[in-house]
């Protein structure tokens, strides 16, 4: 059984982000209509927010594990640098991708390039996106793992300054709607239940995802090293 905890993680995680969209399709109760332009294409917040939360903590974990490897040439901090990108590539693009529908229908285009925090976000993907490629392109080494652990370290600045873009230069971003200050900030009962849903649903998956990236990661390093041992041999 406790081999299985991270398939078991991924697949609660999973449900819990179907039921997730379900509910927030179906069941939370709509905005006001002077709130938004297209108030039912809100309901994807539901989706983009949770995915966006679970994004930051994998941003987080590619931070630690860059760290890891690059100070202290820790395996498991690279281990942790690989799922770190992976998980933030996969929560990075669900959060893109319904933050664009939302766009389309609200803004009238799915991207604004002059929104900081579109724009930081989109890089932090992007960052993610060139790790994920670039570990598969490039051999193994010691060499290719400072690289890219450098490129995680100092990606993470973008984490902070995304965080604090919406309420600095807010241009078309929506600010925060928990904790604003006043009362546009407050959310109905059962809104605030959905998202609750959606971001333990999104936390438990790409915990189970970053678990079982570092296994094949553990294993790879394994045959890796049988490799060598059989290579010296001869």
């Amino acid at each position: 059984m406790r081999g299985r905890v991270p398939e078991m993680l991924l697949g609660v995680g999973f449900l819990g982000i179907m039921t997730t969209l379900y509910l927030g399709l179906n069941w939370a109760p709509s905005v006001s209509i002077n709130a938004f332009e297209s108030p039912a294409a809100q309901r994807i917040f539901y989706w983009h927010v949770p995915s966006a939360w679970a994004a930051f903590i994998a941003f987080g974990v590619l931070f630690v594990g860059s760290a890891l490897w690059f100070f202290k040439r820790s395996p498991m901090g690279w281990r942790l640098h690989v799922a770190g990108t992976e998980a933030s590539l996969a929560c990075g693009l669900m959060a893109v991708w319904s933050g664009c529908v939302w766009g389309a229908a609200e803004w009238g285009t799915p991207w604004d390039w002059t929104d900081v925090r579109l724009n930081t976000f989109g890089l932090l993907t992007l960052l993610a996106l060139f790790l994920v490629l670039g570990r598969q392109s490039q051999p193994d080494g010691v060499e290719t793992r400072d690289t890219f652990s450098t490129f995680g370290l100092f990606g993470f600045v973008l984490v902070p300054l995304t965080y604090i873009a919406t309420r600095i230069w807010q241009i078309r971003h929506p600010g925060p709607v928990i904790a604003a200050g006043d009362d546009s900030g407050s959310l109905q009962s059962e809104m605030s239940l959905v998202l609750l849903i959606g971001a333990l649903s999104f936390t438990v998956f790409i915990i189970g995802h970053m678990l079982i990236s570092m296994r094949i990661t553990h294993l790879e390093q394994r045959l890796e090293s049988v490799q060598k041992s059989l290579d010296g041999g001869n």
